[in-house]
């Protein structure tokens, strides 16, 4: 014989898994926002845009 539903038991397991599901995404929202972040804050310097000074890029 089967069981008895529990509808209570199921609607909090369904819950459970939506609120489960939505912290993953807010996480890795803020992991790719903090490396976009990161990368647009810090732009990479080469020495041919330092120029022979080292004070910046040369307006010759």
């Amino acid at each position: 014989m089967a069981f008895k539903p529990n509808y209570n038991q199921q609607r909090a397991e369904r819950t459970r898994a939506k609120d489960q599901k939505k912290q993953k995404k807010l996480q890795r929202q803020q992991e790719t926002t903090a490396k976009r972040k990161a990368d647009d804050g810090m732009p990479e310097t080469t020495d041919q845009d330092l120029g022979e000074t080292g004070q910046g890029p040369s307006e010759e």
